[in-house]
């Protein structure tokens, strides 16, 4: 007898082909049978599917789960979306690999991004040994990229140079391992420290490692900012030099200087595709940004790791500098913008005492303590020990819309899971692009929205039959209402649930039910191998 019977569902296979109405059976852990002549099914279990739509499982394509999936198992803020697979080690910084001193660092560093639980197991080293930990029992299935800070720090620190011959045949041989371990490309930070500090053929050879093990480069780019084009055009142009795929994640084309050119950058896309470049894109359905409050510093400043950065902030000259590159110049880590402190507005701190800045901009901060808006974000900074996240509010709707309708597109949320008010993408990115755009705006067709959720993504992560409903694949699937389905995550409350998401099977086995999380763990990492990305 089947599992499971999803009866009378609407299918909207991955494909963006049209849907049809079928029954739908899992056996084991694999779809075993698409009925496209509804009868009366026997199973273990019949859901009653009329009128909801069965799609693939979303991916998404740009997650900052890393530590989140193994602390809170059930991962609610994946689960209720529909998500049943999330690409980890994003943006250069991640937790493997590392050794005893890079580590600690990283911890610091990103502690914004991904929190940094007390009494944690931080006993891996490598990026196989982390995608072991993920296959103790995670929600969902789980991709890593070897993030090119990380590797950056093994083999020389914080460094603000070129490497030498020895040291960067040292991370062409760390960023081999970790392909051979099972990652499926490799991310890189390009406006954080210290992959900032790599210029372009560092970058070039790296990918040439990438490539000839199959995977994809997707990295964070230097500005979405005052220089965003030439950005993305350093991208392709690494892309067609090495030969590795590329992968623009949250492409995006950021502040007032950027309003309505999108297109400016879809033609660069056209153009590398059309040269025989492999290049895709994610992005959120959202405005603002989110990241650390000490990204947007200068790069020099941020030379030596976080102890070095913090007694720069403690010293006069140092800190005199740091105001005019951030208020006058434009600091590279505000992608070359002059700061405005009104759309700076916190979303998180590590401190606890710090809490009433929350939900507060830089310069609402700053006029009630009567200072100004650099003196503001010093003391945060200091305070928080570098640990303070942020909204940024710099995005531009019509470019929002372009980006999402052009052909290379897929999904990711980009969102951080920790802080008091983090960005509601985390809980709601999914749903609101079925809902919003889909459903409410037609910007694209449900089929569409679906395809750039699943199909298109499974691809480009080359996953062993994931992405699609088809007999033999996968039975990562998702039951939802396209009546009712839409985002309830806010900026003031973003942990609401989504509503309209049923049912969310991982593997064959029902993480969501009644869109109830079940605590069942049947997720597990994703390795590439020769022939693609499989489970072990």
């Amino acid at each position: 007898m089947a599992d499971l019977v999803l009866r009378g569902a609407t299918v909207i296979d991955g494909t963006g082909s049209d849907r049809y109405r079928a029954d739908v059976t899992v056996t084991n852990g694999v779809i075993a049978a698409v009925d496209g002549a509804p009868g009366q099914p026997t199973a273990a279990r019949i859901i009653d599917a009329d009128g909801l739509v069965l799609a693939p499982g979303f991916i998404d394509m740009h997650a900052h789960s890393d530590l989140r999936t193994l602390v809170e198992r059930d991962h609610p803020s994946r689960v209720t979306q529909g998500v049943t697979c999330e690409v980890l080690g994003q943006d250069g910084l991640s937790y493997a690999p590392v050794d005893d001193t890079t580590l600690p660092a990283l911890r610091r560093q990103i502690a914004g991004w991904n929190g940094d639980p007390d009494g944690f197991d931080w006993s891996w080293r490598t990026v196989g040994e982390y995608l072991d930990r993920l296959d103790q029992g995670i929600a969902v299935n789980a991709c890593y990229l070897v993030p090119h800070g990380s590797v950056r720090m093994l083999a020389m620190g914080w460094d603000n140079r070129e490497p030498n011959r020895a040291e960067l045949n040292r991370m062409r041989e760390v960023v081999a391992q970790g392909m051979r371990e099972g990652a499926v490309g490799m991310s890189s930070g390009l406006s954080y420290t210290p992959g900032m500090y790599a210029a372009t053929d560092e970058l070039v050879e790296l990918c040439e490692v990438v490539a000839s093990y199959g995977g994809y480069h997707s990295p964070h780019q230097r500005s979405y900012g005052a220089g965003a084009l030439d950005g993305y055009a350093e991208m392709i142009d690494i892309s067609r030099r090495s030969g590795c795929p590329l992968h623009l994640a949250h492409a995006t084309m950021n502040f007032g200087v950027n309003a309505g050119r999108a297109a400016e950058l879809l033609e660069l896309v056209d153009a590398g595709l059309s040269e025989g470049c492999d290049i895709s894109l994610d992005t959120y359905p959202y405005l603002p940004g989110s990241t650390t409050l000490a990204a947007l510093l200068p790069s020099w400043s941020a030379e030596g790791g976080p102890d070095a950065t913090l007694a720069r902030l403690a010293d006069p000259a140092s800190l005199e500098r740091i105001r005019r590159d951030v208020e006058e110049n434009g600091s590279d880590g505000n992608h070359g913008m002059v700061v405005d402190w009104q759309t700076i507005q916190i979303s998180g701190v590590q401190d606890p005492s710090l809490s009433d800045a929350v939900g507060r901009t830089i310069a609402e901060i700053a006029a009630a303590r009567a200072v100004t808006g650099s003196e503001a974000f010093f003391d945060l900074l200091r305070g928080d020990r570098l640990g303070t996240t942020i909204l940024h509010h710099v995005g531009n709707e019509e470019n929002v819309r372009a980006i999402m309708r052009h052909r290379a597109h897929t999904v990711g949320s980009d969102g951080l899971l920790v802080g008091a008010r983090p960005h509601p993408r985390a809980w709601g990115t999914f749903p609101r692009y079925l809902g919003h755009y889909s459903r409410d705006l037609k910007v694209l067709t449900l089929e569409e929205t679906v395809a750039r959720m699943t199909g298109r993504p499974a691809r480009r992560l080359r996953l062993d039959r994931r992405g699609l409903v088809r007999v033999g694949h996968h039975a990562d699937l998702v039951l939802f209402d396209p009546r009712t389905v839409t985002d309830a995550a806010t900026f003031e409350q973003p942990r609401q649930v989504a509503e309209g998401i049923v049912e969310v099977l991982v593997n064959g086995v029902s993480v969501l039910t009644d869109g109830t999380p079940t605590g069942a763990l049947p997720g597990r990492a994703l390795r590439r191998t020769e022939q693609g990305v499989s489970a072990l």
